[in-house]
């Protein structure tokens, strides 16, 4: 849903919500005018103090005057309203609107990150961004960090920070100098996936997906992450500006992030033990005041004597003082709390899996654990809504108290309908359902009669594996034709290893009935005519495959950046061979030279942002696949010819200089351009490119299936890249 929106948008967004935070940490040491709206005699306030009412705690009326709002609207509407968010539109929202994640790349907006010298294999030293190395303590730990920071979090709220506003306003104010720290000492999102305390919570509400947000691993925009983690090209378009920090990262796919490491011992901590800490968090309040006026009347926001108390005992029970000083009474409670939870959560699981095999129908441990953690989180979400917001609801006029309890229960019980239903099964057939979609586009069947009006990207997985049957078109041999594909692209950008493949796509063998056997024939074929995909040294994560994509696309975009300032440069051939894939890495380093020092920085400064090895970069510029091939010349045509296919003026000039392009490949003016001539015209500017990458280049434009590209088509398709 939100990733959708265009990431300048989002940016405008973020700069907005930022200055407002810190306008509301700034009113935590300044603030003359808001105490007048809680003074009691401004009769015209709702929020006025009324003296005549007496607030108990430990059976002693609370002295009431007026007071700053900054503490209480942090605690009472920003807190609760990242909650709401994170349930109900995902993660993918506030990944791109948090003020605190955005604080944290300033370093990298800056330029001014730690960086190391690192030699590749060729010796070449490069200067590169630090970034967590994958078996240190804290990669294998992080959870545990997060969840620990949130533990002592929420106990420094009670005891500290809840109403004291100088100590609230300093405790901001070290967050975000530690988030900019951690953001200068380590690359990517560092902060937010191994440092944030908010972390935890979001894992919790926002995996495996929220309840509007869109689902990452069927979304065709497959190189764009679903948070910040992106850039915009001067031509508005976006890339990618993931570094792999984190594998399996949140930001790329949240609910593969959350199946991938259900099964650890961490996630039932983080579960269970939030439970029973937000849980102890709340019954807190009862049990240090003796009655729940103190929580629901905000009084605890506002509260003078909060440091004062920090002696005092901590208990109020039955009428009595329980002589445990608050400072031990709540680290105390909020720590039973917290293991209760987690044992109880635990014993939850194991029942739930007995009765599951007594039924005779035991069900996988990722399943139990999913159903127990989502209905953990259903009821978690909704006794935090019982609390979370309270003293200003209950300014509001009855009607508005029911509204919100009924609209927190209706979306977080469609939430959990939504939930309850996922498996790691049905997550994979949904992502290979919309590799299959492709693959059928592609092969252009007739299958508009079995469609009926619709189209084949609104067809659901089971609609799209039920097509694929029913076509009579589709043989078994053009059957074998898409798995290939399929299986090459999963090989291709990490969604598996040639070593798990067959384990992964078992859903997609048995819908196509295609054997083990064919399988394995299928991986013998792509071993002889792209031996890096079943070499191990060269098998990339999704992560690391779209961090080595990303920095593809930077660079290139770097290069036509430049030569689009400087046109009158004759470099044009040197760049279009880089463009359609030249695998020499000398060409790439003459036309680096070639550059202005800016540019150079600039190609610098990437390959130390994305880690870029000389060994990677020679990979991911050798011979791009057909697609990438015409994207670049598209992107080609578009600099030399200063094309701007975004526009609305000027279209027949574009048509015009997209058909001289056109007769430059159409040699013999037939008005379409034969296999021949595209080999002949390619070769002549790369002659490294192999016949069986231009038939692949042929198919891709060749939409009518006719063995030629006509000037529509190869229209059609240029525009396509350039929308």
């Amino acid at each position: 849903m939100f990733a959708q929106i265009p990431e300048r948008s989002m940016h405008y967004l973020r700069w907005v919500l930022t200055i407002a935070w810190l306008i509301l940490i700034f009113s935590l040491f300044f603030d003359p005018i808001s105490a007048k709206l809680t003074d009691y005699n401004n009769l015209s306030s709702p929020l006025r103090v009324d003296p005549d009412v007496c607030i108990k705690v430990q059976g002693v009326c609370l002295p009431q005057s007026s007071y700053q709002l900054g503490a209480p609207i942090f605690w009472g509407i920003v807190v609760p309203s990242g909650v709401f968010i994170l349930l109900v539109f995902g993660h993918e929202l506030w990944r791109r609107i948090c003020p605190l994640s955005f604080l944290s790349q300033i370093p990298r907006a800056l330029g001014k990150q730690r960086q190391k010298k690192q030699t590749d294999k060729s010796g070449k030293v490069r200067s590169e961004i630090y970034k967590v190395p994958k078996n240190s303590w804290l990669a294998r730990n992080y959870l545990y960090l997060q969840l620990s920071l949130l533990f002592l979090g929420l106990c420094g709220r009670i005891l500290f920070y809840n109403s004291d506003r100088l100590v609230l306003g300093s405790f901001l104010i070290f967050t975000i100098l530690a988030a900019i720290f951690v953001g200068y000492w380590y690359g990517g999102k560092s902060w937010c996936n191994y440092f944030c305390p908010m972390s935890p919570v979001q894992r919790i509400y926002g995996e495996p997906r929220g309840l509007l947000n869109s689902t990452a691993h069927e979304d065709s925009r497959s190189g764009i992450t679903q948070s910040m983690c992106r850039i915009v090209r001067e031509d508005g378009s976006e890339q990618s500006a993931c570094v792999a920090c984190q594998s399996p990262c949140i930001d790329i796919d949240a609910e593969r992030s959350y199946w991938d490491g259900i099964n650890n011992s961490d996630r039932q901590w983080l579960y269970y033990g939030y439970f029973g800490l937000v849980f102890g968090y709340f019954i807190y309040y009862y049990l240090y005041a003796g009655n729940w006026d103190y929580y629901f009347s905000g009084a605890w926001a506002h509260d003078e004597n909060q440091l004062e108390a920090l002696f005092k005992p901590g208990f109020y029970l039955a009428g009595n003082q329980i002589p445990i000083p608050k400072l031990v009474a709540v680290p105390l409670t909020l720590a039973i709390c917290t293991f209760l939870g987690y044992f109880l959560g635990k014993k939850v699981e194991n029942a739930y899996k007995v009765y599951r095999i007594r039924q005779k129908s035991p069900l996988p441990t990722e399943i139990i654990r999913h159903r127990v953690f989502t209905v953990g989180t259903f009821l978690i979400f909704n006794f935090f809504f019982i609390f979370g917001g309270r003293p200003f609801i209950n300014l509001l006029p009855k009607f508005w108290h029911y509204f919100a309890s009924i609209l927190a229960a209706v979306l977080s019980s469609l939430w959990l309908y939504r939930t309850w239903i996922r498996d790691p099964s049905r997550y994979q057939r949904e992502g290979l359902a919309g590799k299959l979609r492709k693959q059928l586009r592609k092969l252009n069947l007739d299958t508009a009669k079995y469609l009926d009006r619709r189209s084949l990207e609104t067809l659901d997985a089971d609609e799209v594996y039920v097509l694929a049957k029913i076509l009579p078109d589709f043989t078994h041999q053009k059957c074998l034709k898409a798995y290939k594909a399929v299986l090459k692209e999963a090989l291709e950008e990490g969604y598996s290893d040639f070593g798990h493949s067959l384990e992964i796509l078992q859903q997609m063998r048995l819908e196509l009935t295609i054997t083990e056997a064919e399988h394995q024939a299928i991986l013998t074929e792509l071993g002889v005519e792209s031996a890096e995909l079943l070499d191990p040294e060269k098998q990339y994560s999704r992560e690391d495959w779209l961090r080595l994509q990303s920095y593809r696309d930077a660079l290139l975009e770097s290069l036509l950046v430049t030569w689009k300032k400087d046109p009158d440069r004759q470099v044009g051939s040197e760049l279009l061979e880089v463009l359609t894939g030249k695998s020499s890495r000398e060409v790439i380093e003459h036309l680096l030279t070639e550059l202005p020092v800016a540019g150079k920085e600039t190609v610098e400064s990437l390959r130390r942002q994305y880690r870029i090895t000389g060994q990677e970069e020679e990979t991911i510029l050798h011979r791009p696949p057909a697609y990438q091939l015409w994207q670049n010349i598209a992107r080609a045509f578009q600099v030399f010819d200063r094309l701007s296919f975004s526009s609305d003026s000027d279209r027949d000039q574009q048509e015009r200089i997209l058909l001289e392009r056109f007769q430059l490949f159409d040699s013999d003016g037939s008005g379409q351009i034969s296999l021949e001539e595209l080999k002949a015209c390619l070769q002549a500017i790369e002659p490294g490119v192999t016949d069986k990458e231009i038939e692949a280049m042929l198919q891709q434009a060749d939409t009518s299936r006719d063995n030629q590209i006509s000037f529509p088509e190869f229209r059609d398709l240029l525009h396509q890249f350039h929308k």
